[in-house]
This record gives structure tokens, sequence and C-alpha cells, in this order.
């Protein structure tokens, strides 16, 4: 069963962004998944790896709607990206040194910062992509 259920309530009503969340989603209950069952290190760090990357590509996707539209948000959304990114860095760096027990609380800090996140400052932006057309 997954640990975080994707359904409407999170819809910025942007296929392409809602896919991206989706996807987002189930790479974190990946992780966990991996972690419940004790997968080696070298698949937790792949996991891991490849939500650092998919994240990055997913902020420049909104990033790119933003900057595009001219969404009056855009700093302060942008803002939340860098220190989401650094965060995650800092979690992964610890991982690569070897410290194990990190990736519970990147688990944690994922789905909590992405619940807020979307529910908060994503849905702000979803009737003013719809109006620019993007849906």
């Amino acid at each position: 069963m997954p640990l975080f259920k994707w359904d409407q309530s999170y819809s910025v009503n942007v296929v392409e962004i809602d896919l991206q969340h989706q996807k987002l989603v189930s790479m974190i209950n990946e992780l966990n998944e991996a972690m419940k069952q004790r997968r080696g290190r070298d698949i937790i760090g792949k996991i891991v790896n490849g939500l650092v990357t998919y994240t990055e590509t997913h902020f420049k996707t909104e990033e790119k709607y933003f900057d595009r539209f001219g969404y009056s948000e855009t700093d302060s959304h942008k803002k939340e990206h860098v220190a989401f990114t650094k965060k995650v860095s800092e979690f992964k760096e610890s991982f690569e040194k070897g410290n194990l027990l990190i990736t519970v609380e990147v688990v944690n800090f994922l789905i909590k910062w992405l619940r807020e996140h979307i529910k908060g400052v994503d849905k702000r932006y979803s009737q003013f992509f719809n109006e620019k057309g993007l849906k």
C-alpha cells in the first residue's frame, strides 16, 4: 500500500504538471518501499538520485511557464524551489556519506513538502495558467 496516495485534490489542472507531480509521488512511494524491504544501498541511492534529478526537471517545467506567462509570484515560488533543492541535496550528501537512516527523514520531508507545496503554492498558479491556455 502506497504511503502517499495521489488524488484529484492535488490537481493543478495542468496535465503536464499533474503528471509530473504524480511521478514524484510514485518515486517517493518507490523509495519508501525500497527502504521497507531493506533493499541495497545502491538501489536506494539510484532512487534518491532519480528523485533529485526528476525534481529538478519538474521545477524547470514550472519555471518555464512562470517566465513565459509573467506569473506574479515567480520570485517567491523559485525561492521555494531553491530551498527545497538545497535541503534535498543535503540529504543526498548525507546518504552518500553512509547515513542510511537519512532516507526515513527524506521520505517524511518529501511527503510533507510536496503535499503542502502542491496544495498551497502550486494551486495558486492553476487558474493563472489555465487563463493563459495551459491545461
